[in-house]
């Protein structure tokens, strides 16, 4: 048989391996594009991200920023229908708290530049200064009485002044720097030198306060007091001990006032029950219930046209709900979330005992009087009549809460991790201490004892 004639322009190779199947070539996917590996890269990203050292320095003043100014929107909002109906502008309540948010805008300022070594100087004389105020507030004619707490001084015109919100600010302060003196000298590990002049004092603040009626500040006090402790690395059974003694205070103190058993009676009300006892409770449910997922509209409340009591004070984040809905409510507990995670973080890498006990108590401060509003909100605690800090209106409750924010800015300025970055980020222009300098015409000129090029 003649062979196979090739056609023109093949080659043999090509001819040969015509009946063949050509191998199958597998493209390998280069190393790193996988779902898998790009989550595990976005998770080491967003772990080196929050691991930065300025990170609970950017928290903290991002979340109380954003919380007080939140709170202006939703005290202008709450308040407006109750300063009408007290003949005032609609603005009236707004107006006041924007003026104590500025006055704390400058402590806060003021508190985030001030050395930890100032901030120890001060504690006595704060300490000091609160008491008398708090004294003075007992005195008939000068402690002026509100919905039946004695807890008031009046400042002229409508300006009043709650000096125990001071006592807060005042204990953390005065606290940490004895608990700092006492652990640098090994003392807390001895029962005398850890409760000894501590509980004392807290127990003067709180017997100031019990006086006037206001229970929901006594117990942020407590808090405090405890939180404190906890730091000193006080002994469990100490803590059962004293909570078994607290409660059983406490249980008498609601067991003698008619007032407060009502309050407690009130725990999970769906109906305002025998002569509305749990009308303001049950309300504050109601205007949470009618959010929805994204609320009514910013200022279409109705609740707030004179059925729910306080709307702009202890039930603001009531109004929250209502206006904002579920969204708006989980934003703020975010914010709080944010604002506490930050504080502990500063008290744990700390060196500084004073650093670790103050931010520590201040941290336990806001989170605690944060769980209680809310918590009583809804429905889930008693009614305490405190403030959701940095949002309720309350210019008393605003200031000392805004300077003990810029007493964590502080601390986490002087993390030294911290400080290193910041001083990094300084400006490059201007006048410099190596004695150059930068000119208009953006070349460097070498400074003269003669002023001279």
């Amino acid at each position: 048989m003649p062979a196979k004639q090739m056609l023109p322009g093949r080659r043999p190779s090509a001819v040969r391996a015509q009946g063949r199947k050509r191998p199958v070539v597998r493209v390998r996917r280069p190393a790193g594009r996988g779902p898998l590996v790009r989550l595990r890269r976005t998770q080491q990203q967003l772990r080196k991200a929050w691991d930065r050292p300025l990170t609970a320095y950017y928290l903290i003043f991002g979340s109380s920023m954003l919380i007080t100014v939140l709170g202006l929107v939703m005290v202008y909002s709450a308040s407006m229908i109750k300063a009408l109906q007290l003949g005032l502008g609609d603005a009236y309540f707004f107006k006041k708290q924007f003026l104590a948010a500025l006055i704390g805008a400058v402590l806060l300022l003021v508190a985030s530049r001030m050395p930890v070594k100032l901030h120890r100087a001060l504690s006595y004389p704060v300490l000091a200064g609160t008491l008398f105020l708090m004294a003075l507030v007992q005195v008939p004619g000068i402690g002026v009485s509100i919905n039946g707490n004695q807890n008031w001084i009046s400042l002229g015109g409508p300006f009043m002044l709650q000096p125990s919100e001071f006592g807060k600010l005042a204990l953390i302060l005065w606290g940490a720097d004895l608990l700092a003196r006492k652990g640098d000298k090994g003392l807390l590990s001895q029962w005398k030198h850890l409760l000894v002049p501590l509980v004392p004092v807290a127990f003067l603040l709180l017997g100031l306060i019990m006086l006037g009626g206001d229970m929901g500040t006594a117990m942020i006090l407590g808090a405090i007091l405890f939180g404190l402790l906890w730091l000193a690395g006080a002994p469990t059974r100490l803590f059962v001990g004293v909570l078994a003694l607290a409660g059983l205070i406490v249980a008498l103190l609601i067991k003698t006032s008619p007032h407060r058993m009502d309050r407690l009676e009130c725990l999970g009300a769906t109906e305002p029950g025998k002569n509305d006892l749990c009308w303001q409770a049950v309300h504050g449910i109601y205007a949470l219930a009618s959010g929805g997922w994204f609320g009514s509209g910013l200022g279409a409340s109705v609740e707030k046209w004179g059925q729910l009591p306080e709307a702009h004070t202890d039930f603001i984040f009531a109004i929250t709900g209502e206006e904002l809905g579920l969204a708006g409510t989980l934003s703020v507990l975010a914010l709080f979330a944010a604002l506490g995670y930050a504080g502990i973080r500063v008290a744990g890498r700390t060196e500084d005992s004073f650093v670790r006990f103050a931010a520590g108590g201040v941290t336990t401060w806001i989170t605690a009087q944060a769980v209680i509003n809310i918590g009583a909100v809804l429905g889930l605690l008693p009614i305490a009549g405190v403030p959701l800090p940095l949002f309720s209106y309350g210019g008393s409750a605003l200031l000392p809460t805004m300077f003990a924010v810029g007493l964590l800015i502080a601390f986490a300025r002087e993390e030294p991790a911290a400080r290193a970055a910041l001083a990094m980020r300084q400006p490059k222009t201007g006048w410099r201490r190596t004695g150059v300098r930068w000119k208009s015409m953006r070349r460097r000129v070498k400074k003269r004892p003669s002023g001279e090029r």
